[in-house]
């Protein structure tokens, strides 16, 4: 492409080898997704006995991890059935925002559940007057903003660069990183920018999260055994999925820093970091969980609830 010329479109390149074997494995793990968090929503929507928050906030991490692959993964698989695939400048702006954006809510609400969680186990007779549903909304809301509104700074900053050619992504999407080395201007800025964004939600949330469970440790302390066998069930979903989801960021930023790494093998990490978490947090919840477990039952049986307390929506101290 001439230097004068302005790329308008991007050639995602992929990966390269074995294309068919890595589309029936993405296409099995994104129907399992879509599935298994479809599923979680259907519940928490439909059963009346998991009207709690922390199934509210549940049923949003589930809905943001549908749309988080959702932005991805049909557009890779596409592109492994050609021989070469394109995107426009403006779908790849838009692909990278949500893709971005999707990544920081999803640890937001998994903020959001480690605070229930602390309150729950911390403050269990006032669980009720401090958990309601207007809090909850609110968290949750703040949660999504959260997501949109701390990805808009690099974005923003990426929008404007000028790309002269060549306009090979070599990834199996329009990855901030890879995109922007593409540039025929100095993106110094835009990497300060993207470093200081990813240190500050992935640091920020951690801490956050793990003050949570620092003060759920020095609460269950003085505990019985049962009570602290009743507070480990209560949080060990929540602390599975978290370990999952900080470290495979880990590891892809881990890839990213070594050059050892090849292409492909950066692309098969990044790829499998947006589909784990999403994929296991539904098995996670509903192996640990038995109220969750006895809902799915009670979907598949279709059996009446009965009696006027299952007829109510409001939240409990669950």
């Amino acid at each position: 492409m001439n230097v004068s010329e302005s790329v308008t479109f991007f050639v995602i390149e992929g990966l390269q080898e074995k294309k068919l074997l890595m589309f029936t494995i993405f296409l099995i793990v994104y129907i399992l997704v879509l599935c298994g968090n479809s599923m979680i929503i259907y519940l928490v929507r439909t059963d009346p006995k998991l009207k709690f928050p922390m199934y509210f906030f549940l049923h949003n991490l589930s809905f943001s991890d549908m749309v988080y692959t959702s932005v991805t993964i049909p557009n890779m698989l596409s592109g492994l059935l050609k021989q070469e695939q394109t995107i426009s400048r403006t779908g790849c702006i838009l692909q990278m925002y949500f893709f971005l954006s999707m990544a920081v809510t999803g640890r937001a609400i998994l903020t959001v559940m480690a605070y229930d969680r602390y309150v729950a186990v911390c403050n269990p007779l006032r669980y009720a007057t401090i958990m309601t549903r207007k809090v909850c909304i609110i968290l949750v809301v703040a949660a999504w903003c959260y997501g949109y509104c701390v990805t808009f700074p690099a974005l923003s900053l990426f929008v404007p660069l000028p790309f002269c050619g060549p306009n090979r992504v070599k990834h199996v999407f329009c990855d901030h990183c890879s995109v922007i080395r593409l540039s025929c201007s100095s993106t110094k800025l835009n990497s300060i920018v993207a470093l200081t964004m990813a240190t500050f939600v992935l640091l920020g949330t951690f801490c956050l999260i793990l003050t949570s469970y620092i003060k759920i440790g020095i609460a269950v302390h003085g505990m019985s055994r049962a009570e602290k066998l009743r507070a480990f069930a209560t949080c060990a979903s929540h602390m599975t999925v978290v370990c999952i989801s900080y470290g495979s960021a880990t590891c892809v930023y881990v890839s990213y820093s070594l050059f050892t790494f090849s292409a492909d093998t950066r692309m098969i990490v990044a790829v499998l970091y947006s589909v784990l978490t999403p994929l296991l947090n539904p098995i996670i919840y509903t192996l640990r969980n038995k109220e969750l477990w006895e809902a799915i039952k009670r979907a598949l049986c279709r059996r009446p609830f009965m009696g006027d307390t299952h007829k109510k929506t409001v939240f409990s101290t669950h």
